[in-house]
C-alpha cells in the first residue's frame, strides 16, 4: 500500500468529474485540484470557441496535472483530480513516476452527456465538442491502476461505487 492516494477522477465533459470529485473530497477530506484549472489559457480559448484540443495542445496541460500530483505525493498528502485523461497515452503520463494514482473513470450514456450539456451553465467547454470527446476516449485498461463506474445517478452513490472500486 503506498503512503498516499490520488484519484484522477476522469471521463468526458458532462460525465460529472468536477460533482464527484467534490464528493469525494467532502468525505476524505483529501487535497482537491479542478484540472480544468490547469490548463493553459491559450487551451480554454481553444474550446471556448468550440475547437477540439490537439494531443500537442494536451501535453503541457497532462504534466501541469501530473506535477501537482507529484506535489502532494511529496508533501504524504492523499489527493483528488479531475482530468478527462481520455487516451492511455495521457493516463501514462499522469501516473508515470506517481505510485499513488487510480483512475476513476466515470461511464455515462451520451444521450444522458448531451442532456446534462444543454443544461449546464457557465463553463468553457462547449457542447459541440462532446463527440470528438467521446470519439478520443480510450477505456481503462484491465492493467491500468482503477476503476470503471456508472456515472448516472445522485453524487452519494457515485461516491459509493467509487470509494468501494478505488479502496
Amino acid at each position: 500500500m503506498h503512503a498516499t492516494t490520488t484519484l484522477i477522477v476522469m471521463g468526458v465533459s458532462g460525465s460529472g468529474k468536477s460533482t464527484v470529485a467534490e464528493e469525494l473530497v467532502r468525505r476524505t477530506g483529501w487535497a482537491f485540484a479542478e484540472g480544468d484549472d490547469l490548463h493553459p489559457e491559450a487551451n480554454r480559448r481553444k474550446m471556448a470557441a468550440g475547437h477540439p484540443l490537439t494531443d500537442d495542445d494536451r501535453w503541457p496541460w497532462l504534466r501541469r496535472v501530473a506535477d501537482w500530483i507529484g506535489e502532494q505525493e511529496a508533501a504524504g498528502r492523499s489527493a483528488v483530480v479531475t482530468c478527462s485523461a481520455l487516451r492511455r497515452a495521457f493516463r501514462d503520463v499522469l501516473r508515470e513516476g506517481h505510485p499513488s494514482v487510480r483512475f476513476v473513470h466515470l461511464a455515462v450514456d451520451p444521450a444522458d452527456l448531451r442532456d446534462r450539456l444543454a443544461h449546464r451553465k457557465g463553463h468553457y467547454m462547449p457542447a459541440s465538442l462532446l463527440q470528438s470527446q467521446l470519439d478520443t476516449l480510450e477505456p481503462l485498461g484491465a492493467d491500468e491502476p482503477g476503476v470503471t463506474v456508472d456515472g448516472a445517478g445522485d453524487p452519494g452513490a457515485i461516491g459509493d461505487r467509487v470509494l468501494a472500486g478505488a479502496a
